[in-house]
């Protein structure tokens, strides 16, 4: 079966995506490469997240915390593709997107059984991915994302966090940059129901601002294309609660919850088992 052919049907529930990040520095504190067997690691919590709810396994193999050093195409793609081979040998079902911006990495994830990207530049980065996706006529996540790596404040307790950019205007602001996203995507040829869009929660923005997205996801939702929202454990909920990454369930889920009420088609999420048990009571109420 060709996942990626699979239609989701759009409105009519709210889909779980479950993050498995093959990193040994994530900021949640779940990167799979500190275990002693990466690879059966990964394929039993992707099994696990399947059963828990999760529609779609994001994997990352490069760290985007604050402060996170970039890795090389070569060094990403040596922790993805043996982990992607297994998952798609052992036929576990789902859709598997990629969490990267390079082309390369993209093409040789596509290549081996991929089937969506999730591009935290928004095309922005690497000007030659665009072309990549749709040559494989692949689904593609776009973020908004004006975060700088040299912008970080650092809480011994709560964790890292990028500053706020600078913003005039700051919803209108997020969606033209979201609309530059689509433009580049169009014209790469890539179909517009493959174009999913991520407002960036964390990524550049103040607490407030990362607030009042969440909100507000009903004006990105306005602009025509599914949503997608990834507010799991970040440093806003830190701030907010007072609370280090591992004690920020209760965070989320608030945060998933008016979510789905302003629109979110996709949450993106580390505790999916009950992140899937919110989102469905969150459907059931809304939709």
């Amino acid at each position: 079966m060709n996942i990626k052919k699979i239609s989701l049907e759009w409105g009519k529930r709210t889909y779980v995506m479950g993050v498995l990040n093959l990193t040994p520095d994530s900021f949640s504190g779940d990167g799979i490469l500190q275990d002693r067997d990466p690879i059966q690691y990964a394929l039993n919590k992707a099994k696990q997240f399947l059963k828990d709810g999760a529609d779609i396994l994001d994997i990352g193999a490069e760290s985007s915390r604050p402060g996170s050093k970039p890795i090389s195409a070569a060094v990403e793609l040596e922790r993805l593709l043996p982990i992607l081979k297994t998952l798609r040998k052992e036929n576990i079902g789902g859709i598997i997107s990629i969490d990267t911006y390079k082309s390369e990495v993209a093409r040789q994830c596509l290549e081996n059984g991929a089937d969506w990207i999730n591009d935290i530049w928004g095309f922005k980065r690497d000007t030659d991915l665009a072309d990549v996706v749709s040559q494989f006529d692949a689904p593609v996540i776009l973020m908004h994302n004006r975060s700088k790596p040299s912008a970080v404040d650092n809480n011994k307790r709560l964790g890292a966090s990028y500053q706020g950019a600078v913003y005039s205007n700051f919803m209108e602001e997020i969606k033209n940059d979201l609309l530059e996203s689509v433009s580049l995507a169009l014209r790469a040829g890539i179909n517009k129901e493959n174009i999913i869009l991520d407002p960036g929660i964390g990524f550049g923005k103040t607490v407030e601002q990362n607030l009042a997205l969440i909100n507000r996801l009903d004006e990105i939702k306005a602009l025509g294309y599914p949503i997608m929202i990834g507010p799991s454990r970040k440093s806003f909920l830190g701030a907010i609660l007072g609370l280090p990454v591992e004690e920020r369930l209760e965070g989320t889920a608030a945060c998933l919850a008016v979510g789905v009420a302003r629109g979110a088609d996709i949450v993106r999420v580390h505790d999916v088992k009950y992140m899937a048990r919110i989102v469905k009571v969150a459907d059931a109420l809304t939709r």
